[in-house]
């Protein structure tokens, strides 16, 4: 865990920096275009959870990685026509195991849960529409 907001700036813009490596030179969308959207995706919650910490807010990025990769499968699975309702729903458990955990060793409020919720699933959801 770290302690200091401004502690948490820097491995966010490596982060940031990183995707966008990844975008430009090697998942571009001509060769996957549903794994670049992804990474769009990550980009742009990584970029509001830089924001939200000039503001002094704090967003739960273990919520915000986990949930974006649940609605990534989840759109994976209707772009390929195909049921994967196992898996979806054992991420949704782990959303539920990783919220439970992160509350109980104090590392996190309810609020800045919710934060990593909505900042990883609202730009897979937003970009799912460009990819489906």
């Amino acid at each position: 865990m770290i302690p200091e907001l401004s502690e948490r700036k820097f491995p966010l813009v490596v982060q940031c920096f990183l995707l966008i490596l990844l975008v430009k030179k090697s998942i571009t969308l001509e060769l996957y275009p549903e794994l670049h959207f992804f990474i769009l995706g990550a980009l742009s919650s990584t970029l509001i959870a830089l924001i939200l910490l000039f503001v002094n807010k704090k967003a739960s990025l273990h919520m915000m990685g986990l949930s974006a990769l649940t609605f990534f499968v989840f759109g994976l699975s209707l772009h390929h026509h195909r049921a994967n309702t196992a898996l979806v729903v054992s991420l949704v458990l782990m959303n539920g195991f990783v919220a439970s955990s992160r509350l109980i060793m104090g590392a996190h409020t309810p609020k800045e849960l919710i934060f990593g919720v909505l900042i990883g699933s609202i730009p897979q959801i937003l970009l799912l529409f460009l990819w489906l």
